[in-house]
């Protein structure tokens, strides 16, 4: 016999055509909806065999949570950044009386779903988490919300689910920095970023293109690469000097692959900045020990982490309804250091 799929607030809201706050507030007996129509959903309810989320009911009962447990989920922790993001989720939720159970995708859309999966099994309040590289399909997301439990993404956002967000302005971040490049005279600039299906590539990818185009300079694909780790920085960068043609800086997607492009040029007999620029994505720590310092646009994770844990807990505790949709933007800053003229 086939397993049926337990009924949800979306699907009662969908089913009588309202809004999923419309029936979460009749359910609850809110004195805002008639009557009439309390006694309609509720019977609908009733009649479909809808049992409202365990953590949901105990909270609209009672003042002690009994599940504080938020899930996060991160790609993977050898970048400064998604440390930095994680500490401030940590202190945020700490803040507010709630803890966090936190685990490692690997960049594997198979290991996500089955995160996801595992987080429903243990109930957490709620989940935040950055999708890995290789996600194509959001239907472990769709299920989290489906099941009453609030999802907030950060970093990487998902657009095949209409949840809540918070990132840096990936776009201004990589506008202002290729602008400064070309304050400084460089005009071959060339980009190494990450695949183009995260909105995080597409964003930061045209920040650059637009400040080479607001300058009347031709965007020239030879100098795009798809590279966001050291190891493959270092393989691809030698590639872009065969010819005569060869580019005068790099703006790379985060401080690793910044940090493989400048030992490599090294390796090579160029001088950094005289012969080649560069600048990074992230301001983590590793930008201020190698020689020389690497120019960085600062992401300011910590405030990333600690914006995703207030729009969360904000929903588990009913401040703000579950189907608001929440963006929140961090701005970042260019940080010039010796590896820029």
């Amino acid at each position: 016999m086939k397993e049926t799929t337990p009924m949800t607030m979306k699907d009662i809201a969908r089913e009588l055509g309202i809004s999923v706050a419309t029936v979460s507030r009749a359910l609850k007996d809110s004195p805002r909806i008639s009557e009439a129509r309390r006694r309609m959903i509720q019977q609908y309810a009733r009649e479909h065999n809808f049992y409202p989320n365990a953590i949901g009911e105990a909270l609209r009962h009672s003042r002690v949570m009994p599940s504080k447990i938020i899930g996060v989920i991160v790609p993977e922790f050898t970048h400064y950044y998604f440390s930095s993001i994680l500490t401030g989720i940590e202190e945020a939720a700490i803040a507010r009386g709630y803890y966090i159970m936190v685990a490692l995708s690997g960049e594997q859309y198979e290991r996500e779903v089955r995160i996801c999966e595992m987080f429903h099994r243990q109930k957490v309040c709620g989940v935040i988490v950055s999708q890995a590289k290789d996600t194509k399909q959001y239907d472990h997301f769709q299920r989290l919300l489906d099941s009453d439990i609030p999802i907030v993404f950060y970093d990487r956002i998902c657009t095949g689910v209409n949840a809540s967000r918070v990132v840096v302005d990936d776009y201004m971040g990589a506008f202002n920095a290729v602008s400064y490049l070309l304050d400084t005279g460089c005009r071959r600039i060339a980009f190494f970023g990450s695949p183009m299906q995260l909105e995080i590539s597409k964003n930061r990818f045209n920040g650059y293109k637009d400040a080479l185009l607001k300058r009347g300079l031709a965007y020239d694909e030879h100098l795009t690469r798809i590279c966001d780790n050291r190891r493959d920085a270092e393989l691809i960068t030698p590639e872009l000097f065969d010819g005569d043609y060869y580019p005068d800086a790099f703006f790379a997607v985060n401080d690793d692959t910044a940090i493989g492009i400048l030992y490599t040029v090294k390796r090579m007999g160029l001088r950094v900045p005289e012969d080649i620029s560069i600048c990074g994505f992230t301001n983590g720590q590793r930008a201020v020990v190698c020689d020389p310092m690497l120019t960085t646009v600062e992401q300011r994770g910590k405030r990333v982490g600690e914006e995703a844990v207030e729009i969360l807990i904000d929903k588990v505790e009913g401040l703000t309804p579950f189907d608001k949709v929440e963006k929140r933007i961090v701005r970042t800053r260019l940080v010039i250091r010796g590896t820029t003229r």
